[in-house]
């Protein structure tokens, strides 16, 4: 074990996630123990217990921290027509899930019944429908629910759509992301007095 720095608490929590971002990457989550996070920091057990009790604990904190990185990158900007956000949205999701493959199926088959985590994917699901919903030409309230129930299942279709590809990848990322754009495209256009996206399809 090489020597402890000596670290403020704050920091050493953010290298206990550097580290363990890392291994949850490299291997599947069974294959990640607690031992080889602490070794790999040069901590003692005990030590990384006291910031996170379990390796379940560990995995939610750095999926919370991954998800609000991806909330930062996927900001809806109005000078920008709505294919090129969610084009860029969906390219970051995308280049997130295809380089952190094993955390990825972790976080959506193994711990997918935790309820810990399941929250984390929900809330991050929740400010993605919410800022799709303050970029679209919705007329009133009966159309801004519709929109929003139709934005909810459309979420849920590109994680699962995205977690599928991750095991039998049968397109490439810009064909996965175009069948995301016009799925969503399709689906809310019946809804809206104002076609939100005259440039789609190219």
């Amino acid at each position: 074990m090489p020597p402890r720095q000596r670290l403020s608490p704050t920091d050493r929590r953010a290298q206990l996630l550097g580290v363990a971002a890392q291994l949850f990457a490299a291997q599947p989550y069974d294959e990640v123990l607690m031992e080889d996070v602490a070794e790999r920091a040069g901590v003692s057990r005990a030590l990384l217990y006291r910031y996170f009790p379990s390796k379940r604990d560990l995995f939610a904190a750095l999926y919370r921290q991954v998800s609000d990185q991806l909330l930062a990158s996927t900001r809806f900007d109005p000078a920008d027509s709505l294919v090129e956000q969610l084009a860029e949205g969906l390219d970051a999701h995308i280049e997130y899930f295809a380089e952190n493959r094993n955390t990825v199926l972790a976080a959506n088959r193994v711990l997918a019944g935790d309820r810990l985590v399941r929250t984390i994917m929900d809330d991050e699901l929740d400010a993605l429908r919410e800022r799709l919903l303050g970029v679209l030409p919705i007329g009133d309230d009966r159309a801004r629910q519709a929109v929003s129930g139709v934005l909810k299942s459309w979420l849920v279709f590109v994680q699962v759509l995205c977690v599928d590809w991750l095991i039998e990848p049968h397109c490439t990322r810009a064909e996965l992301r175009d069948v995301c754009i016009g799925a969503v495209l399709g689906a809310i256009r019946p809804l809206l007095d104002e076609d939100p996206a005259p440039d789609w399809p190219r």
